[in-house]
């Protein structure tokens, strides 16, 4: 039991994605940087304050940061069928 828990952390940790996940966290993550540079700036020139621009602009970086580093299951939907070791082509 304690090794059934102990394998599902060591899969979670791995950081385990496949190419196509790789694209949609790229995308994602130019996405969300985007959407919370143009909110900061926009925030920051209405009410003329730096100061919340850039908590807005962390803020984001933060959201970006928890939505792309760790290895969530819909960046591993399309995984990669690797060949048996010893049956590639001769």
């Amino acid at each position: 039991m304690a090794e059934e828990i102990l394998d599902k952390a060591r899969d979670l940790v791995d950081g385990q994605i496949d190419f196509e996940g790789q694209r949609r966290a790229e995308n994602y993550a130019t996405l969300l940087l985007a959407i919370s540079g143009l909110v900061a700036f926009n925030v920051g020139f209405l009410y003329q304050d730096i100061q919340k621009a850039l908590y807005i602009g962390l803020g984001g970086t933060a959201l970006t940061f928890l939505a792309i580093v760790p290895p969530w299951p819909i960046y591993n939907k399309n995984p990669v069928k690797w060949l048996p070791a010893g049956s590639g082509w001769q």
